[in-house]
């Protein structure tokens, strides 16, 4: 019975403590600010991405919108 409440508390303190390292520490923010790290690090890969998202099939709106203009949503 002993052993099942320690079990208990060591597993309630590891699930505790597994949350305790969530988010940025500002020493590693400079490593995040890098032009690398953005979403799209390439301007021309992305401007090239929206012509082809633009142009499919006479839709509108680019990649922000669903579907295509075949009418499948």
């Amino acid at each position: 019975m002993k052993i099942k409440k320690y079990f208990w508390y060591f597993l309630l303190t590891l699930t505790v403590s597994g949350c305790s390292s969530l988010g940025v520490q500002p020493w590693e923010r400079n490593l995040l600010a890098k032009k690398e790290m953005l979403l799209n690090a390439s301007l021309i890969d992305s401007s090239l991405d929206d012509h082809i998202y633009f142009s499919k099939e006479s839709s509108s709106g680019g990649k922000s919108f669903a579907g295509g203009g075949c009418g499948c949503n």
